[in-house]
């Protein structure tokens, strides 16, 4: 597994060993990239399920401003930190061990909202549909963001989820991916 373009372009990330996980592979990280990007401009990202940070790192070094990376697991959050040493961007990154949900409630408390937001839950524990209404009810999404969900290709994901409309969907093997963007011209205050 590596950084496959941007400024850390060619930095080979750790993975962690075990079933417990399953990192996105570079050829489906590549896939995903040239979908949603394939460079950015200071866009703010969140990687719900990080496991190794791959996708967070590739987001900035293709451009985006700030990562932020929640995992649920010990190993996962110190090889989260170890792929962001080797970045040298250490400020551009923000690690938080906790579970998804908790975290979609820290974010809000912390009033962030996001660009990009990557969505690849394990497989067995997918409760996808519940976490885009959450986020949305949580004003998490910037107008226009896009989510990023990877499934099992058995997976069928709704066409729209509140104001999210899916754009593209792509499998890769036992992989799905879907892409859904916030139709939505504004953030209402409160």
């Amino acid at each position: 597994m590596r950084v496959i373009a941007g400024d850390f372009k060619g930095r080979r990330l750790t993975s962690l060993s075990g079933d417990n996980t399953r990192p996105t592979s570079d050829k489906i990280k590549g896939s995903i990239f040239n979908m949603i990007g394939p460079y950015f401009d200071e866009e703010k990202v969140l990687d719900l399920y990080s496991g190794s940070g791959n996708l967070a790192i590739e987001a900035v070094s293709r451009g985006c401003s700030k990562a932020y990376c929640f995992d649920n697991h010990f190993k996962a959050i110190q090889v989260i930190q170890e792929n962001i040493k080797l970045t040298k961007s250490d400020s551009s990154f923000v690690v938080k061990k906790m579970d998804a949900d908790r975290g979609l409630e820290w974010l809000h408390d912390n009033g962030q909202i996001f660009d990009l937001i990557f969505l690849d839950p394990p497989y067995a524990k997918q409760i996808i549909e519940t976490q885009l209404e959450k986020m949305q009810e949580l004003k998490l999404i910037a107008p226009f963001g896009r989510v990023i969900c990877e499934t099992d290709k058995q997976v069928d994901l709704p066409d729209t989820v509140g104001k999210l409309v899916a754009l593209k969907q792509q499998s890769y093997g036992a992989t799905k991916v879907t892409i859904y963007r916030l139709e939505e011209e504004e953030v209402e205050n409160d």
